[in-house]
């Protein structure tokens, strides 16, 4: 219980919710990464009585974590939750229900649950209950950070992010020059908080034959929030001794192929602990890269994080599949052999392709560009109207 010495807002505490929110993004399964706050208001202070946010696998939820740490001390409180309660039986009973026992007053949401076993029942449950419910506070924050599973609820698919790093001549890298740096140390750091965040790392196969990457989290603290690593393989290209497939065992690796992988690949990559789907091909018989996140969403992934090269970026954007872009602008220009991509003018690539200017961060002698997809946000709605 912590006793604040004057009164909070009700968007005070709401942000905390969301803060909360975050702790768990990436590691809730299929779930959405909820944040709860219980308040008891007094007239010149605030007590919280309980904090919750959504546990790893998704389970138990941030409502019932916030409960369980108030106590009796629910009875006539306020809870802040940053996703409408779930009002459906599963593994456990329904949050909504879970509030209801518990007596809490009133309940403050940023955002209702399209997911068609909630949308609109957890808050009928609420109302039919006798507890006050508002809706709506810090609902664009809530729509931001909740983007990847609104995304698979909504429009069957993971909210894509795409990561690429360009020097001042917009290269990509340099040919024959394998892992080629063009960005310097803290902008790796700044990648792996991004890898942290998402269900899964989606790359080219081009991209695991030119750097061998491992796709991990190598923060202090955060080697555990390694997530799946997928791999678009059309012909079954990718080396049986890389370190993605070395490490398959440890980290799920995930090979999304077509009919062009020969079948002793396929159960050579199995053999080894790598997981094999078959995906319907483009017309250039690729793995069709719409099928191949239509495939993701039944696997319950929510936010995807692409690490793109040339080939797989130009893919993406061509279909309007990306959602969000992290450009990478590093400090020394790669010269001959650079390998283009973007075109002559990344960013206007990128605005052509209906990306914003969302915000820019230094990390270090690099700079963090973001670029947001008005679109995709706005389609995350659809449903509800």
């Amino acid at each position: 219980m912590q006793q604040f010495s004057q009164a909070l807002s009700d968007r005070q505490v709401m942000e905390l919710a969301l803060r909360l929110g975050e702790r768990s993004s990436g590691m809730t399964a299929d779930n959405p990464a909820v944040g709860c706050v219980i308040v008891r208001h007094h007239e010149n202070h605030t007590e919280i009585v309980g904090r919750g946010w959504t546990q790893i696998g998704g389970r138990p939820h941030a409502e019932r974590v916030a409960l369980a740490e108030a106590g009796e001390a629910a009875r006539g409180a306020t809870a802040y939750v940053t996703l409408e309660p779930c009002a459906h039986h599963g593994r456990s009973s329904p949050c909504s229900e879970a509030m209801i026992e518990a007596g809490i007053a009133r309940v403050v949401c940023a955002h209702a649950d399209p997911d068609p076993r909630v949308s609109g029942r957890g808050f009928a449950m609420l109302e039919a209950a006798g507890i006050k419910v508002e809706i709506g506070l810090l609902e664009a924050s809530a729509h931001r950070q909740l983007a990847g599973f609104l995304s698979r609820i909504v429009r069957g698919r993971p909210w894509l992010e795409a990561k690429m790093a360009l020097s001042p001549d917009g290269m990509i890298g340099k040919k024959g020059m394998g892992n080629y740096p063009i960005t310097g140390s803290q902008a790796k750091r700044r990648t792996y908080a991004l890898r942290a965040r998402a269900d899964a790392i989606l790359v080219g196969v081009e991209t695991v034959l030119a750097d061998d990457p491992s796709l991990t989290v190598r923060l202090p603290g955060l080697e555990d929030r390694s997530p799946k690593r997928i791999v678009i393989d059309s012909r079954g290209r990718t080396p049986l001794d890389c370190e993605l497939v070395r490490t398959a065992c440890d980290i799920p690796t995930i090979i999304l192929t077509t009919g062009a992988m020969p079948a002793d690949t396929a159960l050579q990559l199995e053999d080894l602990g790598c997981e094999v789907h078959l995906v319907a091909e483009d017309p250039s018989g690729r793995v069709d890269v719409t099928a191949a996140l239509d495939e993701l969403s039944g696997m319950g992934i929510n936010r995807l994080f692409a690490e793109t090269g040339a080939t797989l970026a130009d893919a993406m954007l061509s279909h309007g599949l990306i959602d969000e872009f992290h450009l990478y602008c590093g400090a020394k220009s790669v010269g001959e052999g650079g390998m283009p991509a973007l075109g002559p003018d990344p960013l206007e690539t990128l605005a052509e392709a209906g990306f914003e200017f969302d915000e820019a961060r230094q990390a270090g002698d690099d700079c963090l560009q973001t670029f947001l997809r008005p679109a995709s946000l706005a389609a995350l709605y659809e449903k509800r109207k």
